[in-house]
């Protein structure tokens, strides 16, 4: 049996080890229960407001980089730490760099949640 059909016997088990990712994520990442807030927040207001499908495909799209992300800088961060316990410099640049990508779509994130629900706001409060 090769190596890798020893790591994920089934395609279960992949599924499994991915939900357990995100799972740690979630658990030990405030970050992410924030980002998974800001979706609920962002999925409710797109009902109330109705947006267009289009719109809310294009939010889907941004909230799964947004969170894909988040796991993304959090697996860095772990190997970081287990390749690297003590402060390396670095380690410091891996860490920031990959913090630094989340922050930066999530900016876009922003920017694309205030175009797309400004304008219902408005209406509804003008």
């Amino acid at each position: 049996m090769a190596l890798r059909d020893k790591k994920n016997p089934t395609i279960i088990h992949s599924f499994r080890y991915a939900l357990e990712g995100i799972w740690y994520a979630f658990k030990n990442e405030r970050n992410f229960r924030i980002h998974t807030a800001a979706v609920i927040v962002v999925l409710v207001m797109a009902k109330i407001f109705a947006l267009s499908v289009m719109k809310i495909s294009i939010l889907i799209i941004v909230i799964g980089i947004v969170l894909a992300l988040e796991l993304m800088n959090t697996a860095i961060e772990c190997v970081v730490d287990l390749a690297s316990p003590d402060y390396h410099p670095l380690a410091k640049i891996a860490k920031d760099t990959a913090s630094g990508a989340v922050f930066i779509f999530s900016i876009v994130a922003v920017i694309i949640g205030v175009l797309f629900f400004i304008p219902p706001i408005l209406r509804l409060v003008l």
